[in-house]
């Protein structure tokens, strides 16, 4: 248990106190009550809220009911003292042992300190990239890429079932679209000259393998032939083609997904019909005509009548239609019954989308909301990547296929860089990638200054390995300064962080955390720049050496762990 956890164990048996003494009414909500560190340390160690949310239902006054809960604080034996700020927020300092504490803790759990069991099981499937399978992977699919998976391992490590899954958009327009493309790709291969790549098919060179391999299979047996002799079989290659290519890109970044699902599967299944029905159940499905579009005259509109679903009684704008006047599946409708068999797997659903989702974002929640009868559906919304080159834009073009793919980008770079980078700013604002500056060895860089912590600790656990000085075989924490013990504090807020960061679904709360407490440590560790007694390791001095070396093993511990939820791996040296 965390030592977050553990105060907010203890607050409860004192609010449980409280109600037995007639202070509080019994059954007050107190979901909203926190222990959590002050926003300005100087005013302690812990800060709680309990009195400004309770006294409100319990009829008192916030300061009234902080000052009857101040005297069962301060008998507690790790607290020193406890001040009431403001209209009634408590603020706790806490005694050195405590942090002493939570240091042994941090080194005797190891790779587990952190870890939470919040989910207690319970099934969350995370849904990311899901881009079309028409060509290989870009910088646009790799930011969306590192948020799901990072996203998946911070649930995982708080204690819930991941399922991560790609949804294979199989069944549209643009792998018929695809399969006209390798189809010339094919005669290419087979030597015919194809001259410039007509307008609507996809011109990247990276069909040019597929083509050869479909030449080397069918010979020219699909030459000059008509297209639903050839459509649907090399639509089939094709595709596989392209998810075999994405499968290898997303592996060159350290993504694996549990399961591809595809959408003509979907559609094949029966799945629509089911949704349609379980929807129709509940009186959320019915027959009817859309308004025209207001503002402007759309001259392919008609007044028909659609299988229509009741999205505006969950906040949409409009119902949404789930069946075309011919009969024929809407993409929302298919969609609608992808997340139904998602629901029948799991409790909860992540989207992690492009914002080019965005608009879509409301109907589906609400599909979801309706099929499960509560809000099942979190969608994360991620925004552009702009490349850089020393500070020139990258320039790249749909229409002529050149553009820079995961592939290109993860071998000039590495793995590491970029996954550290596209969590380096919330998902929901657009991220600058300068290739030059990602590999800067300089405090502005996180990458760098994070992984530079890390290295420093792996050095100086070398050194005292070497045995260059005597140091003492068992440390005495009781040694460190209160300096020392500020980094401990800053690291004890670890397990919370992986806690918010999966609560919340924002992975980049971790990187976040690390970057602060690698400053923290660099600050530390500089002491010793102006005062070689405040070096963590001190010649004659092997118990405030040993002391030290303990605490950097443990910052050490968290920065590892931190980059293991993100995907990364710790260095132990920069070259």
């Amino acid at each position: 248990m965390s030592l977050y956890a553990r105060f907010s164990d203890l607050l409860a048996t004192l609010l449980d106190q409280l109600e037995g003494e007639g202070v509080l009414p019994p059954g007050l909500p107190r979901k909203a009550v926190s222990v959590e560190p002050p926003r300005d340390p100087s005013h302690g160690d812990l800060a709680t809220n309990a009195a400004m949310v309770l006294a409100k239902p319990a009829g008192t006054n916030p300061r009234a009911l902080a000052e009857a809960l101040k005297p069962k604080l301060e008998a507690l034996s790790e607290v020193i003292s406890v001040e009431i700020a403001g209209p009634g927020f408590i603020n706790l300092c806490l005694t050195p042992e405590v942090w002493r504490a939570e240091l042994a803790a941090i080194l005797e759990e190891g790779d587990r300190y952190g870890q939470r069991d919040i989910g207690q099981g319970s099934q969350v499937n995370v849904e990311y990239v899901s881009a079309n399978p028409t060509g290989p992977m870009h910088m646009g699919h790799c930011r969306g890429a590192v948020v799901g998976d990072a996203l998946a391992n911070v649930l995982q490590a708080a204690g819930f079932g991941v399922t991560r899954e790609y949804y294979v958009n199989d069944a549209g327009s643009q792998v018929d679209t695809l399969a006209r493309s390798a189809h010339l790709r094919y005669r290419e291969a087979l030597g015919e000259d194809i001259g410039a790549i007509p307008e609507g098919l996809y011109p990247g060179d990276y069909l040019k393998p597929v083509g050869a391999l479909l030449a080397s299979e069918y010979g020219d047996r699909f030459i000059g032939r008509p297209e639903t002799e050839w459509l649907a079989e090399f639509r089939q290659r094709t595709v596989a083609a392209m998810l075999d290519l994405i499968r290898h890109d997303l592996g060159l970044l350290g993504v694996h997904h549990d399961l591809f699902s595809s959408e003509a599967e979907v559609v094949a299944s029966g799945a629509a019909d089911r949704a349609v029905a379980a929807l129709r159940e509940k009186g959320l499905v019915y027959e009817g005509v859309l308004e025209a579009p207001k503002g402007k005259v759309v001259e392919d509109w008609e007044p028909v009548e659609l299988t229509l679903f009741r999205s505006t009684r969950f906040g949409d704008d409009q119902d949404r239609p789930m069946k075309k006047s011919d009969g024929s599946w809407t993409y929302f409708g298919v969609d609608t019954a992808y997340h139904l068999q998602k629901l029948e797997r799991s409790t909860d659903l992540v989207n992690v989308w492009g914002a080019d989702h965005a608009g879509t974002v409301k109907r589906t929640q609400a599909a979801v909301a309706a099929l499960a009868e509560r809000d099942a559906l979190d969608v994360k919304i991620v925004q552009m990547v702009r490349l850089f080159r020393a500070g020139e834009p990258v320039k790249m073009s749909k229409r002529s296929g050149s553009f820079v793919t995961l592939a290109d980008v993860v071998r000039e770079v590495g793995k590491d860089v970029v996954r550290f980078m596209m969590l380096t700013k919330r998902a929901d604002t657009p991220l600058d990638f300068d290739f030059a500056k990602v590999v800067e060895a300089s405090k502005d860089n996180p990458v760098f200054y994070v992984q530079y912590a890390h290295a420093r600790i792996s050095s100086l656990q070398r050194k005292a390995a070497a045995g260059t000085m005597a140091i003492a075989d068992a440390a005495d924490l009781s040694l460190l300064d209160d300096e020392e013990l500020g980094l401990v504090k800053l690291a004890a807020q670890y397990p919370r962080v992986v806690e918010g960061a999966a609560l919340s679904h924002e992975p980049h709360r971790i990187a976040f955390y690390l970057y602060d407490l690698a400053a923290a440590f660099h600050a530390l560790w500089n002491r010793g720049n102006d005062d070689p007694s405040r070096r963590f390791l001190v010649e004659d001095e092997p118990e405030i050496s040993r002391a030290r070396i303990e605490l950097a093993t443990g910052i050490a511990q968290i920065i590892r762990s931190g980059l293991r939820l993100m995907g990364v791996e710790a260095a132990e040296e920069l070259r």
